[in-house]
């Protein structure tokens, strides 16, 4: 064997050994809840009740005994003639955090919950109907999970809660580069963002004001060094093909008008 192939074998397996040990990434990178022990259990004092927003869209069914006199306080586009069925009008919360109730007037429901929403219905409505049935929904709750994801992306919510993981499940988990300990949650307050940063590898998540998401949150999980380097390299060698490109396109043509 020659001395130039000689080298050549060492250069590549040192080369290849590089690349498999900067590429590892450590069990205190990767692995979620490190600090929980064997059969530990905890209670969940987090209690969460989700709020009415501005620009929130809600459903709001009003039903009872005497479907005539409940009626006038459910509004519905189209018509149920001739075998189509005329689709219920949902209540978009204006800039002030009201909605348009039919009959009873505006009502301010920002900041309240479903059931307090139920509660203050039910009383405003007791002059008109007895025993109502109210069920309601919140029509536009959805959350967005960008970054080291495996599938960045905007994501609709049935129900009237989501915790952060099952947010990041929706969006197929972090990638390996993806930093588990210092995850973003942005949260809009009436126009003011609230930025607020989780420890993926610590119990203590789920006491987080943010474990449970809020309409129309943001959480993003931001790259490694390895993924930033990896960004950078890819940039550099697009840049580095275009030049090769350009090199050899300028040769072929000089070749080319040489002979």
């Amino acid at each position: 064997m020659s001395k130039n192939k000689l080298y050549f074998n060492k250069f590549s397996i040192v080369a290849i050994a590089i690349i498999i040990f900067s590429s590892c990434a450590s069990r205190k990178d990767v692995v979620y809840f490190q600090d929980t022990g064997n059969f530990e259990t905890l209670v969940n004092d987090n209690t969460f009740i989700s709020k009415f927003k501005v620009d929130d869209l809600v459903s709001i069914h009003v039903s009872s005994l005497n479907p005539e006199a409940s009626g006038p306080f459910n509004l519905f586009r189209g018509s149920s003639e001739g075998g189509f069925r005329a689709e219920q009008i949902d209540y978009l919360v204006d800039q002030a955090g009201e909605i348009d109730f039919p009959v009873i007037g505006k009502l301010k429901i920002e900041g309240l919950s479903p059931e307090e929403l139920r509660l203050l219905l039910r009383e405003r409505l007791s002059d008109y109907l007895k025993d109502p049935i109210i069920n309601i929904r919140l029509r536009n709750f959805s959350v967005t999970v960008l970054g080291e994801v495996l599938r960045p992306g905007t994501y609709p919510v049935n129900g009237e809660q989501i915790t952060l993981l099952e947010a990041l499940g929706l969006a197929g988990d972090l990638t390996l580069r993806g930093v588990r300990n210092n995850v973003l949650v942005i949260r809009d307050f009436n126009g003011t963002k609230v930025y607020t940063r989780v420890d993926l590898t610590s119990k203590d998540i789920t006491k987080s004001p943010v474990y449970y998401l809020t309409q129309n949150d943001v959480v993003y999980v931001e790259p490694n060094k390895s993924g930033i380097k990896e960004t950078s390299l890819d940039a550099r060698a697009s840049i580095y093909v275009s030049i090769a490109s350009v090199l050899i396109t300028s040769t072929v043509l000089l070749l080319t008008q040489r002979n």
